[in-house]
């Protein structure tokens, strides 16, 4: 995968989100957690175009880690959504659910990867 594929997976995942959201129920929390799970999922594809423009090894690491950690926030959000039943959407939040794992998989291994060149320098 290249960083042009990744890119384009970044940003339909923050719009499947979008459309996840819209699915939510309209109460405090599903409006609550609705615009949580879009600000952390589109905020990973932004940093991610920021790590694309990294201005040293070190600085794409810490970009990276940052798109990681927002995956992960988007992650447990979309589990609070599920488990608690506040879109009416399951295929849809199933489908955000196994995008948002894979994410963070392949964060998980660039960053590892990224790591191990730079210690090599």
């Amino acid at each position: 995968m290249n960083k042009y594929d990744l890119e384009e997976r970044l940003i339909w995942f923050s719009v499947r989100i979008i459309e996840l959201s819209q699915s939510m129920q309209e109460s405090f929390a599903g409006s609550h957690l609705s615009k949580q799970i879009i600000r952390s999922a589109t905020s990973a594809a932004l940093n991610y175009g920021e790590a694309q423009s990294a201005e040293s090894p070190r600085d794409f690491i810490h970009k990276m880690g940052i798109c990681l950690k927002e995956l992960r926030e988007t992650f447990i959000n979309a589990k609070i959504i599920k488990y608690g039943k506040l879109s009416s959407n399951e295929k849809l939040l199933n489908t955000c659910f196994l995008e948002n794992n894979e994410l963070i998989s392949i964060f998980v291994k660039s960053i590892e990867t990224a790591k191990n060149n730079n210690s090599k320098k």
